[in-house]
């Protein structure tokens, strides 16, 4: 084979390799974040746990900041896909994503939610994840709030924002005992009367 033919390919493994480093690093950093949420995730954590240099990091994301973003976008576009909604009014479907999300995440949030209140910097991401989870309920059950009047439409819709929150599910789940089946089944009971049409 001569060199010119060889160059495409090592160039091709060379962008695959730091497509892989990357990914590594956004792993390691969503993992310390939430592990331990903080606005001032250690670069050399991130570094460590990836397996590079922290000068990886700098030169790959420009530091702590740049690779949090990077970890956020990531992170936020799994979440929409693992919440997306299949098949709207089909509360025992919504609700089994639901937990199926809170069952990978759920600790982790509440662990964000609590944080942001002693680090002002984190509310942003809460308050992004909130938009995302109000939006999430309104298209879980749309066929059911829009067959309801506008003002009990949005009454009801905020009942679900709270019943489906991270922290109804840790109550029931962390802290009643409940499997995730019986889980499911106890969301599903608070869920149906809140869409009943008045």
């Amino acid at each position: 084979m001569n060199q010119s033919a060889r160059r495409p390919y090592r160039q091709g493994a060379r962008a695959d390799a730091a497509v892989q480093t990357g990914e590594r690093i956004l792993d390691a950093a969503t993992a310390a974040f939430w592990e331990s949420p903080t606005a001032e995730v250690s670069l050399e954590e991130v570094a460590r746990r990836a397996g590079v240099a922290p000068r990886t990091v700098i030169r790959r994301f420009g530091g702590a900041a740049g690779v949090m973003a990077a970890a956020v976008e990531r992170e936020s576009q799994r979440v929409a896909a693992e919440r997306a909604v299949q098949t709207p009014g089909d509360v025992p479907a919504a609700i089994a994503s639901l937990v199926g999300h809170y069952e990978r995440l759920g600790d982790a949030v509440v662990r964000l939610v609590a944080a942001s209140l002693r680090e002002p910097e984190l509310r942003p991401v809460v308050d992004a994840g909130r938009e995302v989870h109000r939006t999430w309920c309104r298209e879980a059950f749309a066929p059911q709030l829009a067959a309801m009047p506008r003002t009990v439409a949005r009454r009801r819709l905020a009942t679900l924002v709270a019943v489906c929150d991270a922290q109804t599910w840790w109550l029931l789940r962390r802290h009643g005992g409940l499997s995730r089946p019986q889980t499911e089944l106890a969301l599903v009971e608070l869920v149906v009367p809140v869409l009943e049409v008045p």
